[in-house]
């Protein structure tokens, strides 16, 4: 009876990471997305997040999009096909991404990012996306970051950090007698701010996450994070009474979204 137990169990977990079969890379130049959000999904694989710490809040924030009509494109890199761990093997894109770069326009003020890393491809993705936001008319611009479906490796924790020993230890009980390296120490944004566990502290951590806007978007924007009903913080002011407005935004999870127009 218990090896029929284990044997189920083995078998519904690869179920759940059933391998998305082989699919065509679309070219860049025949990307076409269509209203006004997107979502962007960097580098679901679990050769970076072996915890698999992103892929419930990824699978949701495909859902999301889904059920919203919105369009989904995967960025997929060099790192085996099959370790790729989306629910859904059917995006409107899937597009080769060797380090999170877009080489194709986002014409949608509304973007929606999931995937990772935080600090490496991720940060080119949006910085990417800020780049090609900058090249358009001026308008106002909102990058919601689903924090449970973000990965992390942690390196903007620093030791001089006051939740540095909470971080610390919540990696070691996360990657006990686990493989070192690279490929298993990882959590989700969500989890850094239970860690972090104070809003003035989890706010500065996510200032430090989005890319140098102020080398990139031009000085007439108006540029503001908040982080689900936080306090908005304020990073760039700009002239005039109603300047366009870069909003960075950082929520749990794409449960808590009941329409795309909840963050407009």
């Amino acid at each position: 009876m218990k090896f029929l137990v284990v044997l189920a169990l083995v078998l519904s977990s690869k179920l759940a990471l059933a391998i998305c079969p082989p699919h065509p890379l679309t070219d860049p130049d025949k990307v076409a997305l269509s209203g006004d959000t997107v979502l962007l999904v960097t580098h679901a694989s679990m050769f970076y997040d072996a915890r698999l710490s992103s892929k419930r809040g990824i699978d949701e924030a495909v859902k999301l999009a889904k059920a919203s009509k919105i369009p989904v494109v995967y960025l997929q890199d060099r790192s085996p096909e099959q370790d790729y761990f989306m629910d859904d093997c059917s995006p409107d894109y899937w597009v080769y991404s060797e380090n999170g770069e877009l080489k194709f326009d986002v014409k949608p003020s509304q973007v929606y990012i999931v995937g990772g890393h935080l600090e490496k491809c991720m940060y080119t993705t949006v910085k990417d996306l800020l780049t090609s936001w900058a090249k358009q008319p001026s308008r106002n611009l909102t990058l919601t970051y689903f924090m449970d479906g973000i990965y992390s490796n942690g390196e903007m924790v620093r030791k001089t950090d006051p939740y540095y020993a909470d971080f610390e230890t919540f990696m070691r009980a996360a990657t006990r007698g686990r493989p070192g390296g690279e490929y298993w120490p990882k959590l989700n944004l969500l989890e850094t701010m239970g860690i972090i566990n104070k809003e003035e502290h989890e706010l500065e951590f996510l200032v430090d996450a989005v890319p140098e806007f102020e080398k990139i978007m031009p000085q007439s924007y108006r540029v503001e994070l908040q982080m689900n009903n936080s306090v908005v913080k304020v990073l760039q002011s700009a002239p005039g009474w109603h300047p366009p407005t870069l909003r960075f935004r950082f929520v749990d999870s794409a449960l808590k979204m009941v329409s795309p127009r909840a963050l407009k």
